[in-house]
Parts: C-alpha cells; structure tokens; sequence
C-alpha cells in the first residue's frame, strides 16, 4: 500500500518535472524576425541570405527565423504588439522607407533590450529617419566597383569575429559610410584606406554598439553570392545574431584610439609625439593654408585631391638629438615627407619596386644622400622607420634595413623651416603634396 501511495506520486511528480524543462527549454529558443522588404535597390543576393540564415538557426538550435518578405509582413508581424513575441530582428539587405508601422515604437523595442542584427544594405535603409541611423550606427553614402581588400580584425576575442584572424582578404563591394562615430560603436572589421583608391582613411566595415538596453550588430560584407556562402561569412552572421539576443560575449564599449608606447620603449625612454586622438602638439606650417590633416581611427591622415595642395603638420615642441621611430602608409604615386629638426627631410615617394637608388627614391635623404638598399615596401602596407639624428649625423632604418649609417647633415635638403643647422628644430610632415598617413609615433631625446 506504501509502494503504491509512493508510486502515485512520483508519476506526477515526473511529469510536472517534465513540463518543467519543456518551458525551460523552449524559453531558451530565441525568436529572429528576418525582414528583406525593400523600397530603393534590391540586391539579387536576399533569396540566398534567407536560406543561409534559416539553414544557421536550424544547425545552431539556438534561435528560430519567421520571414517578413512583404509589406503586408511588415504591417502584421511588425506592430508594436507584435514585436513583443520577438527576441531580434534582422535586415536582410533592407533599403529606402519600410512601412514599419510605428518606427519610433520599433526603436524602442530594440532599446527595450532587444536585438538587431543589419547586412551590407541596412544601412541604405531610412535614409531620412536619424533616430534609425543613430541606432545603426552610419549611413550608406556610395560604393566604387567591386574589389579585392585586406580586412583588418579590430577585435579577435568577440563572438562576431573571434573566427577570423588578425586579417583576411575578400573581394566584394565595399561600402563608403557617412555619419559614422568611431566613439559611439565598438569595431569589429576595417580597413586603413579606401578600397578603391587606396587613399588612407578609416573605412569600417563591421560593428556594434549598445542601443539603450539592446544590442545592435552591423557588417557591411555579403553583396555577393559567393561571400554569403563562405564559411567564415556565415559564422560572422550566426555569431553576430547570437550577440545581439545575449546568446554569445563581446565587448560594445567603443575602443580608445589613445596611443601609449609598449612598456619596453618606455622604459628606454620614449614617448608618444602624435597621441592617436588629436591633433594635441601639432600645428599647421601656414596657419591659413588647407587643412588636410585628420585623425582617423588611430591614424594622423592627410587627404588631399589631384588639384588641391594640403598643408605641412609641424610639432609645437623642437628637438636636437633624439630618435623617432613611426610607421607610414601611402596610395600609389603619392609623395610626402618626414622632416628632421624641420629641415632635413626623409623622402617618401613611391617608387616601388625601385630599379634605380637616387637622393630622390623613398628613404633618401632628399637630393642629399640616396638610400644604400632598397628597402621600401608597395603601397598600401605600412612601413616602419627609426631615424636617430645627433649632432650632424643621422641615421635610417628602413623596414629592418640600415639605409643611412650616419651621414652627415651638411646643409637642409630643401623645404626647410629654417637654415639653423645644429640647433633645436620642429619635426614636421610633409602635406603639400599627396596624400599620407602615420602611426605609432615616438620620440626618445638623446641626452
């Protein structure tokens, strides 16, 4: 009688376990809305995303996908009402005015702490509603023809891109963005120059950012076909969905561009001559002229078109003996240059690959001393550069090469600030005639 009283109970005891983990586990399947309706330019590769996406959500178990392919979609399953039964959304290539039926209520849905997830076109998406291009995080402004690029891993340790590497190359169509905020967004994917000039710049590729208590992922990429379907594409998208409904980690706290020397080089006594964020201890040669130079992720930019002359970047500070080291990057035929003391000026000149060495090939101490090996890399990568100058005698390492072994300053090789050789000068950069740009600039005084 006892066994039977026990065994009456521990049946419903089981069952109400049961429906117990049922809920559980049906609590912890998110629900994506993934919206394709488009009102501008519609790209041939949406039917392609839907499939890639519903076929993730299936494989992950994570999240299921409910389709909004039609404004009729829109205007049912995107109510405010609606959307309560909801975790994300996504759009899927989406462009021009959708028929949300409560855009203000949609924004504050996300902000609720939900998720949006945007591809490539979302961002050519309610072009003239900023409380969405606030939420996203830019606005399309163009494209030039599709292209190879070398796409740079802002962040390898989140979620969306912790499968890539540091780098890795993709030919696609590369957006141009507009009324993008690098302290408002935490990177993901960029590149350091325009995909089709080559011209250095900040061009971002992949973000994300918090949006009240919601979190918002975008990426650029998948214009065509063949990326959508690369493996590497695939786990950037299911990753980012999976971040924005809480699902996977990652950081949302825009990075600090503030560059420190590494605690070797400090210790050895160097310290930073461009701070990454500003144009702090630097000034225009001719206070007048045009202002080309910017700070651009990190990066001190100066931008100038074929018929516009820029302007030179001089340092408030002067010095005499010192080493500075810094890296540069330059589009191809580009022309500048890196002045010592403001009048000894290590050329910058795209001549690769180099068949002839001349006071005029990049890294020559300009119509004073050729280089003596060419060690100058194509455009478009960054060279490295440490030049160490006491008394009259300066020397270049050039990408690991000695160029110059102490050769003598005997005169200013032109363009100089000034002809007062042997005493304290202004380091300055050259701006007036193409387009450059400089990293990780240090300078240690020699006493």
């Amino acid at each position: 009688m006892k066994m039977q009283t026990f065994q009456s109970w521990l049946k419903p005891a089981f069952t109400a376990l049961a429906l117990c983990l049922a809920v559980d586990a049906s609590a912890q399947t998110k629900r994506l809305l993934v919206v394709s309706v488009t009102k501008g330019f519609r790209h041939d590769v949406i039917p392609t995303v839907d499939q890639v996406v519903g076929d993730i959500a299936k494989k992950s178990g994570k999240f299921s996908v409910v389709f909004v392919k039609t404004d009729e979609d829109m205007k049912e399953k995107m109510t405010v009402e609606a959307l309560k039964e909801y975790d994300g959304v996504l759009f899927n290539n989406t462009t021009g005015d959708l028929p949300l039926p409560n855009r203000e209520g949609f924004l504050s849905w996300i902000k609720s702490g939900k998720g949006f997830v945007g591809l490539h076109a979302a961002t050519d998406t309610f072009p003239g509603f900023p409380g969405y291009i606030d939420m996203i995080g830019a606005q399309f402004k163009t494209h030039g023809a599709q292209v190879e690029i070398d796409v740079y891993n802002q962040d390898p340790f989140h979620s969306a891109t912790r499968n890539y590497g540091p780098h890795f190359r993709v030919f696609d169509e590369i957006y141009i963005v507009k009324n993008f905020h690098r302290d408002q967004v935490h990177g993901l994917l960029t590149q350091d120059k325009h995909p089709n000039t080559g011209v250095p710049g900040d061009y971002p590729i992949a973000w994300c950012k918090n949006y009240g208590e919601g979190r918002v992922f975008y990426s650029s990429l998948g214009h065509r076909v063949d990326v959508v379907q690369r493996a590497d594409f695939q786990q950037h998208v299911l990753n980012g969905i999976l971040w924005s409904m809480g699902l996977m980690d990652g950081s949302a706290v825009p990075q600090s561009n503030a560059y420190k020397v590494s605690e070797d080089e400090a210790a050895l006594g160097f310290k930073p001559l461009f701070n990454g964020v500003d144009l702090a201890g630097w000034k225009l040669r001719n206070p007048s002229g045009n202002p080309s130079w910017t700070v651009q992720n990190g990066m001190l930019v100066n931008e100038v078109t074929k018929d516009v002359h820029g302007t030179d970047l001089v340092t408030e500070e002067k010095y005499l003996d010192f080493t500075v080291r810094f890296e540069y990057l330059i589009p191809a035929g580009a022309n500048s240059g890196f002045y010592l003391r403001g009048r000894h000026e290590i050329q910058i000149f795209d001549d690769f690959p180099a068949c002839k060495l001349s006071p005029a090939s990049n890294g020559a101490f300009y119509n004073l001393a050729a280089p003596s090996s060419f060690a100058s890399l194509k455009p478009g990568v960054w060279n490295q550069v440490e030049a160490t100058i006491k008394g009259n005698l300066a020397t270049v390492i050039l990408n690991g090469v000695k160029i110059h072994d102490n050769v003598a300053m005997s005169r200013a090789t032109g363009g100089e600030l000034d002809n007062k050789l042997g005493e304290p000068g202004s380091i300055f950069v050259q701006g007036d005639h193409g387009s450059v740009a400089f990293r990780n600039m240090r300078i240690k005084i020699i006493k």
